[in-house]
């Protein structure tokens, strides 16, 4: 959840941590701070963005080739200056930086507190800097030592790294639960929480596995188990380019990434989708498509926007592979007795590939016999690497924090999975297989359609931008579409917003519609449109001013609405991926008008990496 930068090297490393923690703001932006190395360790910590950081060191002395900096999601402690990272031992010679929780810290801070520590903070980051001291002390051990000594009695998820003005020239790390990435220059390393902050200075990067440590001292990369077993780093060559990771000419991450849909759904079909053969290639699932093909039963669990696209994806299964489909909160299904076992299949969402809840679902699941496979957009993330087998959605990085590209990349994955499947249960006759093929291939010149229309749901947006709360229906296909665009209004204009099946607004929903509520109908054709017609009257009978998504050259739910927004015509299993583009819009545009942080909404962060 937090991000992590530290360098050491040849270079002054205050620029490169303060343009380290800039990209990783994503992760959080409650506060930020640095520890700096040049004889005599200094630490600098803000409550507020990084640009709060960076005013208030400005007057600082800033130098030192070696430190750790750290931007904050807060978890144990308020979002304030004592509670930001690094956090200091009692010394003041060791500073750390942590992303994850410790779950155990109440019980290792009462030791402590026994022994006369005192607290400044009220974080288990702080916690565990003392925990590695006294260990030291108590052991007369090494720093390294002790780091791995402490670790084996820490119960929780971190990635750590730690600067000592014992070891001027020397960073620790350590990983369980959360990602870390070291990346590897010309006599200079970086360790991050992931690649942004290392791609503009190189391309090795070795990934840090759950229950390693990392020693980078005197320019000597070494690595070994929390058992003490030497290990041999895996390098490994970078695929990124710095531009994805800019904004360009775009106002905002988030604009930039949902006008990105296009070309990111292009780089998801490419070298997978043969429509002249016609023919689907996915080599990740091949090994176990014929098990998949028996299964009786798939599960699927996800959180977020990766739950919508597994609701989506149910009915993909359901429809054209003829499978049972559950999909669970991955933060609710770890928590139960799920009737999983061996023979059954587990489909596991995830953008990051680190969200805790989803990896822990996965955990659970395999240890009790089941298959995974995953769906990740970053390569060697956790998911990724826990996974039997799986698919990269290939969007590109995703610095915004409210997911675009990743949920319509996503639906494609699994479009594509449910057709090969179909396929190869012959649950789909060759005609169908093709026609649905042909339209896939659309898809992308469909979304650069939508997103034509920016202008005019700019101005939707100015109509509602007081609006105290919102609806949003759909139906079939489409219902998970509403879900999807209640969040997205939600996580960026700060505006109550609900997703419903269309009927089922007759049960409850209904009764908070009059003329200061806006609704929001996904209305396209398909099978169910003349049974959403019906809603929309009886949302007009309430004086409710409706938005409608319609296809192209509609003439019924057009004339009913107060605003239209046309998209070109799909098949209604491929419509979410278009309609979801002018909810997107139209949440972004809200929160634009609003005066809100879109890149970095209040209390969010990107990857929900703790629990």
């Amino acid at each position: 959840m937090c991000g992590i930068i530290a360098y050491t090297g040849r270079q002054e490393s205050y620029p490169i941590l303060l343009q380290g923690l800039q990209r990783l703001e994503y992760r959080g932006y409650d506060s930020a701070g640095i520890a700096l190395l040049d004889g005599q360790l200094k630490v600098y910590k803000k409550a507020g963005k990084v640009s709060d950081l960076e005013n208030f060191v400005a007057s600082k002395q800033l130098t030192g080739r070696i430190g750790i900096g750290h931007t904050r999601w807060a978890t144990h402690g308020a979002p304030n200056d004592a509670n930001a990272h690094p956090q200091v031992a009692y010394s003041g010679k060791l500073a750390l930086v942590h992303n994850g929780i410790i779950e155990n810290y109440s019980t290792l801070k009462q030791d402590l507190l026994n022994k006369g520590y005192v607290f400044k903070s009220e974080t288990d980051t702080e916690v565990l800097a003392h925990f590695i001291e006294e260990v030291q002390q108590q052991n007369q051990c090494t720093l390294e030592e002790a780091v791995r000594l402490a670790l084996t009695k820490v119960v929780g998820a971190y990635a750590l790294v730690i600067l000592s003005e014992d070891l001027p020239n020397t960073l620790i790390a350590a990983r369980k639960g959360s990602p870390m990435v070291i990346g590897i220059g010309h006599d200079e390393f970086f360790v991050a929480s992931d690649t942004a902050p290392i791609v503009a200075y190189t391309d090795q990067v070795v990934f840090i596995s759950d229950h390693e440590m990392a020693v980078i001292q005197d320019n000597q990369l070494s690595m070994k188990s929390l058992e003490d077993v030497p290990l041999t780093p895996a390098i490994q060559k970078l695929d990124m380019a710095l531009e994805t990771i800019e904004k360009g000419s775009f106002t905002h991450f988030m604009l930039k990434e949902i006008f990105e849909q296009p070309k990111a759904i292009r780089d998801c079909m490419r070298g997978r989708l043969e429509v002249d053969s016609p023919n689907l290639v996915l080599g990740g699932i091949r090994s176990h498509i014929d098990k998949l093909a028996r299964a009786h039963k798939i599960t699927i669990v996800a959180c977020g926007t990766s739950w919508h696209a597994g609701l989506v994806a149910e009915y993909f299964l359901e429809e054209f592979c003829r499978i049972p489909v559950e999909v669970e909160y991955a933060s609710e299904f770890r928590y139960r007795k799920p009737v999983i076992g061996a023979g059954d299949f587990v489909l596991a969402i995830s953008q990051s590939g680190e969200t805790a809840d989803t990896l822990a679902a996965v955990e659970l699941a395999k240890a009790q016999g089941a298959t995974i496979l995953g769906i990740c957009n970053v390569v060697e993330s956790s998911i990724a690497r826990a996974a039997h087998a799986g698919i990269y959605t290939h969007a590109g990085p995703e610095v915004g924090v409210a997911s675009t590209k990743a949920f319509t990349t996503q639906l494609t994955v699994l479009f594509m999975v449910a057709l090969k499947l179909a396929q190869h249960r012959g649950t789909v006759d060759a005609t169908t297989f093709y026609k649905l093929l042909q339209h896939l291939a659309t898809i992308p010149e469909a979304v650069e359609t939508v997103l034509q229309q920016h202008d005019h749901v700019k101005q939707i947006a100015q109509a509602f931008q007081d609006a105290p709360n919102c609806l949003y229906l759909g139906r079939g296909y489409n219902f998970p579409v509403a879900l999807e665009g209640a969040l997205k209004l939600k996580e960026l204009s700060y505006i109550h917003a609900e997703g419903y099946p269309a009927a089922e607004m007759k049960h409850g929903p209904i009764a908070l519609i009059d003329e200061a509520m806006p609704v929001v109908f996904t209305a396209t054709q398909d099978r169910s449109y003349g049974k959403i017609i019906s809603n929309i009257e009886e949302v007009k009978a309430r004086r409710g001013r409706v938005i409608v998504i319609v296809t192209e050259g509609d003439k019924v739910a057009s004339k009913l609405a107060d605003y239209v927004i046309e998209v070109p015509p799909m098949h209604e299993a491929l419509m979410p991926m278009i309609a979801v583009i002018p909810l997107q819009l139209l949440a972004y545009h809200m929160a634009v008008i609003r005066g809100c942080d879109v890149d970095r909404p209040r209390n969010l962060a990107k990857s929900v990496t703790v629990e």
